[in-house]
């Protein structure tokens, strides 16, 4: 018990007199550098906002004027529609007018054609027709006649000359209101083109503001980037401070039980099946677990530095060296719920052992279970291997309580 007791005393010395990895110089550098990041992440957001503002007040300024050039480009697109339908109009209205004018000059030669032959006979065709009628009421019929034709072509010259006059003093309103449109379009036009340009000045400025603005948006992304990523090797060389001091610990702690289980004769030798004498022997403690496989602890349970991506990564199970092909066993019994490959573990065994405990075995070479298979404790589930995210072959083992890893010490 003695022995016992002052090989437990040397271990805890050990641990109290353990360096700590942690540079609180480089910590310190890092920290001021992640704080003149903040500093200058800071004014470049200030600066953009300062820059929103101003262009959320010329942008409000320019909605004004997005309005009144709307405005303006309605009234010129009214003034411009009345125009072409004057246009429009004065166009029938020369066709009209040229219609008009044949019938008229029709008429009209109807009418110098009776007129001359009146001339040129005299009364002698007229008297011919009224004299050849055979009694005195065909005369007065045929001298009826004579004075209707002669009353209706007058009518139709004058109809038509009148209609013709008409159309010639309408051609002339439309002109008339034509000349006066085309003075307000071309007014209308200008508003329009001087609140168009008023709007585009704006819409400028609102331009190099925003480029401006976005200057400083890209500068706080790139200093608040790097400010989160000196945060990060600050947190980085924290982590591994406290994993390697942890590992010593594990280490020095690990130590102390195998010397004083060995002074108490409380071993457990694992059998690994290939034949030889040299059989690892583990210390046995109360949790009720047994190793999976015999070998060196290479990786402890809680922070490390990642041997393959080299940034501090919490590690979530130990690492038990081995040879490829060694069996792997099971730590206790339970049943098997996943047995294959599982992302960056590699070839993978899990046994649920009820209460909320499971264990894992990670990177091994092979299977020798199946999902659903009852295993008992010392069971062949696997053999070692290095697939997955793996340096060598190893197994890496976890205890999981409600899904979380726990410390495997606790347990094994």
């Amino acid at each position: 018990m003695l022995k016992k007791f002052l090989t437990l005393l040397s271990a805890a010395i050990l641990l109290t007199t353990s360096p700590v990895f942690a540079d609180d110089d480089e910590i310190q550098q890092l920290e001021s550098e992640k704080a003149a990041y903040d500093e200058a992440a800071e004014k470049a957001r200030a600066a953009a906002e300062l820059i929103q503002g101003k262009i959320d007040s010329v942008s409000e300024f320019k909605r004004q004027l997005d309005a009144e050039a709307a405005e303006a480009t309605a009234v010129y697109e009214e003034r411009q529609a009345a125009l072409d339908e004057t246009v429009y109009r004065i166009g029938e209205n020369e066709n009209k007018l040229v219609e008009v004018t044949a019938e008229l000059n029709a008429k009209h030669g109807v009418l110098e054609n009776r007129v001359r032959d009146i001339y040129i006979n005299g009364q002698i065709s007229y008297l011919d027709v009224l004299f050849g009628a055979q009694d005195f009421g065909d005369f007065l019929t045929r001298m009826d006649l004579l004075k209707r034709v002669m009353t209706r072509d007058a009518e139709l010259v004058a109809e038509v000359l009148k209609y013709r006059n008409e159309i010639v003093e309408v051609g002339k309103q439309l002109e008339a209101d034509k000349r006066i449109q085309e003075e307000l379009a071309a007014k209308a036009e200008a508003a329009k083109d001087v609140q168009l340009e008023k709007v585009a000045k704006q819409q400028a400025l609102i331009d190099l503001m925003q480029n401006d603005k976005d200057v400083y948006d890209r500068q706080y992304d790139e200093m608040i980037a790097s400010s989160n990523e000196v945060a990060r090797l600050i947190q980085e060389s924290k982590y591994r401070a406290e994993a390697e001091a942890e590992a010593q610990r594990r280490q020095a702690e690990m130590e102390a039980q195998r010397q004083a289980a060995a002074e108490a004769g409380n071993l457990v030798v694992i059998d690994e099946g290939d034949g030889g004498g040299d059989d690892y022997v583990m210390p046995a403690g109360g949790g009720g677990m047994i190793w999976p496989i015999s070998g060196p602890i290479t990786s402890e349970f809680g922070w490390r530095t990642h041997p393959i991506f080299g940034n501090a990564r919490f590690h979530s199970g130990l690492d038990i060296g081995g040879d490829y092909g060694l069996p792997i066993h099971a730590a206790q019994s339970g049943v098997v719920i996943e047995a294959g490959w599982i992302g960056g573990y590699g070839n993978t065994v899990m046994i649920d052992h009820g209460g909320g405990i499971s264990t894992l075995y990670g990177h091994n070479e092979s299977l020798a279970v199946g999902v659903g298979q009852h295993v008992n404790q010392g069971d062949v589930i696997a053999y070692c291997g290095s697939t997955g995210n793996s340096t060598g072959p190893h197994c890496h083992f976890e205890v999981r309580l409600g899904g979380e890893p726990v410390s495997p010490w606790d347990y094994l």
